[in-house]
């Protein structure tokens, strides 16, 4: 392997470790021929780079756990066995280091992350900093399983920061509810925080979309009070039953128009059952306004799949090609791209998805084979050797669609509205380096409730003494 000029990541020479072994030999030539077969060529204006390091792939959450970090070697394997990695720059990422992941976290979590023993997951009282219980379990390697992930995605955006890269796709990030302080949801360090803050550097503006059945909460908060970062999160919402019971409609950012992030956090409640074309239309309808209205200078886009039909955690009916139309409506906008992981607990169908999107991002969608190919590793484990299986093949019959046309259509509609209060933030030198745009999220809860007590006096008192307006929507 040969170390880059600016010793950020090494050349992935080979797709495999084991060069020169003869079953390796084999392989390498049927993936040459495959190459040829599905069109494979570097794409023409852009350059795409492919972020990974094997040793991600070996860390364990648990048997009984929905996180199985061996998806990642399941879609390696797939986007390699089609020889898509012949039409990117693909680089084994070194970990972050404590100060880069200091951005961020808080140096007492990272400590404790570093030194906390592993243990049999237990819920039966609070933990420090969230850890050790069964959604956030301490295994072996934790905090080497963080940093690997995390500078995988900061290396990405320094990718994209210093021109070398167009595309910049990380599958084994997109933990996005991680918290400055503690883990949460399986997520422990927030790479996509650690991403955007690089980003900052060089972008004035940064717009962040997430496709995760569940709501990006920790970097909406991480950005809560800033307008140079947009969120967009679409997710299942219920307070009640599904984690993490937060991103309604109505929470757009800080309610004080005194505050920067104030209309700069949108979120796309969804109810069970969404399909392709409900999904396709409002993201492209409320992607394709927010951009109008902010101006992004690079795009961030959070691939979890959990929102794909038959995940073990997610009721939704969006087909891969529903997912991969999101990856392909933000690559049409020609901005620097991130694309990272997330969330996905069936393996086959989380590796479908994001060999399907890396294919747009390289430009090959339309000529590679849907038929899986038969050399690819653990092949047996998708059960159905196509690419895009039916929502019959998935599910035997589609989830009831709970999201009614008037629905799809309020939500346009109140998120249009809320656009109206967004306009793009002056450009800052590209030299200097973000501030800690993050705050404390305790912090901003208190100035909140304050803020809605006094809100909710002052309009206790207008209504006594009949001043009181009905609020615009």
């Amino acid at each position: 392997m040969v170390y880059s000029t600016n010793n950020i990541v090494q050349e992935y020479g080979m797709p495999l470790s084991q060069q020169g072994d003869e079953h390796n030999l084999e392989y390498l030539a049927k993936v040459k021929q495959a190459v040829l077969e599905n069109g494979i060529v570097r794409p023409k204006g852009i350059n795409v780079s492919f972020h990974l390091n094997p040793e991600i792939e070996q860390h364990h959450f648990g048997h009984s756990h929905p996180m199985k970090p061996w998806r990642l070697t399941l879609s390696k394997g797939l986007i390699i066995s089609y020889g898509m990695h012949a039409a990117m720059d693909t680089y084994v990422a070194r970990q972050a280091t404590e100060e880069e992941m200091e951005d961020f976290h808080t140096t007492d979590y990272l400590d404790y992350l570093r030194t906390a023993e592993v243990a049999i997951p237990d819920d039966s009282e609070e933990k420090p900093h969230n850890l050790g219980g069964s959604d956030c379990p301490i295994f072996e390697g934790l905090f080497d399983y963080c940093a690997l992930y995390s500078g995988a995605s900061i290396d990405a955006a320094r990718k994209l920061c210093n021109g070398q890269s167009d595309i910049a796709i990380n599958w084994s990030g997109g933990l996005h509810h991680a918290k400055k302080n503690e883990a949460s949801g399986f997520c422990y360090a927030n790479d996509i925080v650690l991403a955007i803050l690089q980003l900052l550097r060089q972008h004035p503006r940064v717009l962040y979309i997430d496709i995760d059945v569940h709501h990006g909460d920790g970097v909406e908060e991480a950005f809560w009070s800033t307008d140079r970062v947009l969120t967009v999160s679409l997710h299942k919402y219920d307070p009640v039953c599904f984690f993490p019971g937060t991103g309604d409609l109505e929470r757009n950012g800080p309610q004080s128009e005194d505050n920067p992030g104030a209309h700069h956090a949108i979120n796309v409640p969804l109810n069970d059952g969404i399909d392709d074309d409900q999904y396709i239309y409002l993201f492209e309808t409320v992607v394709g306004r927010c951009v109008d209205k902010f101006r992004p200078t690079a795009i961030v886009l959070q691939c979890g799949a959990d929102s794909l039909a038959g995940d073990r955690l997610g009721r939704f009916n969006v087909q891969v090609q529903g997912h991969g139309a999101c990856v392909s409506y933000c690559k049409s906008l020609n901005l620097p791209l991130l694309l990272v992981g997330g969330g996905g607990y069936t393996p086959r169908n989380v590796a479908r998805a994001w060999a399907h999107e890396t294919s747009i991002a390289i430009g090959c969608s339309d000529t590679i084979d849907p038929e899986i190919p038969l050399h690819t590793p653990y092949r047996e484990h998708f059960r159905h050797t196509t690419l895009f299986p039916t929502l019959e093949q998935i599910l035997g019959e589609p989830k009831p669609n709970k999201n009614s046309p008037k629905k799809i259509q309020d939500i346009v509609e109140h998120i249009t509205e809320q656009l109206r209060f967004v306009n793009a933030s002056p450009s800052v030198q590209s030299q200097l380096i973000p501030p800690d745009l993050t705050g404390y999220k305790e912090e901003v809860d208190e100035w909140i409730r304050k803020e809605n007590e006094e809100n909710d006096e002052a309009t206790r008192k207008d209504r006594e003494a009949g001043l009181a307006v009905p609020m615009e929507h």
